[in-house]
């Protein structure tokens, strides 16, 4: 199966990048699809389009993150989408079959609005992004696109434009699957959704000492104000890590007994989270060093995931342009 999915380098990639999305990256790679991962520079730019001045050093710094975490530049391409100048001109053909009130109707394109209304988000590219999406999976005509629930809509709207596509001229795209995580969404560390905004996030290049600093004071269940009050793990967000970063069987017998019986503390219980983040995210950290002493290997990645990727846009787009019976 074709795979493919995206991230906007917008800022530092955090944990809840890792549990939410890189993880099932990594597990599709290794279970032997053909994977396409890349930086959607360009979709950063529909709502970030006046803070370009860290757009290179985020986006290189995203194939970085990509790199440590375990995609493979063997195994899966790994690209920068304004590279691949293909998906500009598959979306224009794609803006031709999509109405403006289609656009207008899409969840997220009103609770992004409402989330940043504090920025003039009038401008066309936010409006289509979701047609730039759809050339961004059908260019190398992916099957599957590992997404969160929220973006389960895009992939449905993807499907219809190759439907539409495949009825009005020839059959040249499929109608790709959406490939959910099973791990929730990691709540940031005063509870709220994880954002930089809100400053609540734990970056995912750290160290044990800043990840001690930032999971100690980290809010619990609201009904222990006391070590001798009981509580209940399924109303702590720290719980929710526990779950994403490997708890096991017995660990969660004794956090969950320990908690609604106030046999531990809140303390007793973020340590044994802090041990097993750091068993998960060492080797990232390790890898991270190994790759920095090369200057030149993560803009090496680039170059030639980006090689890969523009052949196989380039022939998609011909096939288009010739179902469309565009002469040149």
């Amino acid at each position: 199966m074709k795979v493919l999915s995206g991230m906007r380098p917008t800022g530092k990639l955090h944990i809840g990048h890792l549990v939410g999305a890189l993880e099932n990256w990594v597990r599709l790679q290794d279970e032997g699809h053909e994977c396409y991962y890349f930086v959607a520079d360009w979709h950063a730019l529909t709502t970030h389009y006046d803070e370009t001045g860290h757009l290179k050093e985020y986006t290189r710094d995203m194939v970085r993150m990509f790199l440590a975490v375990g995609i493979n530049p063997e195994k899966s391409v790994i690209f920068v989408q304004s590279a691949i100048k293909e998906h500009a001109e598959l979306a224009l053909l794609f803006s031709m079959l999509v109405s403006v009130s289609r656009l207008e109707r899409v969840p997220t394109y009103k609770e992004i609005r409402k989330e940043l209304n504090y920025k003039d988000l009038s401008n066309a590219g936010f409006l289509i992004y979701p047609v730039l999406q759809a050339a961004d999976i059908l260019v190398y005509k992916a099957e599957g696109v590992p997404v969160g629930e929220d973006q389960v809509y895009h992939v449905e709207l993807t499907r219809e434009i190759a439907r539409r596509f495949n009825s009005l001229y020839k059959p040249v795209f499929p109608e790709p699957q959406a490939i959910l995580s099973h791990t929730p969404k990691l709540p940031g560390t005063d509870g709220r959704k994880m954002s930089k905004s809100y400053g609540n996030i734990i970056p995912l290049e750290s160290d044990e000492e800043t990840l001690k600093k930032m999971i100690m004071p980290m809010m619990t269940d609201t009904a222990r104000k006391r070590r001798t009050d009981p509580g209940n793990p399924d109303n702590c967000p720290v719980w929710l890590y526990h779950k994403a970063f490997g708890i096991s069987e017995e660990e969660a017998r004794w956090v969950r007994e320990g908690c609604t019986q106030a046999k531990i503390g809140c303390i007793d219980c973020k340590k044994l989270l802090l041990k097993n983040m750091k068993e998960k995210l060492q080797p990232i950290w390790d890898r991270l060093a190994e790759i920095d002493k090369d200057p030149h290997y993560v803009e090496d990645v680039i170059l030639e995931g980006n090689k890969r990727a523009r052949e196989v846009a380039r022939r998609t787009l011909e096939e288009a342009r010739e179902a469309m019976n565009l002469m040149f």
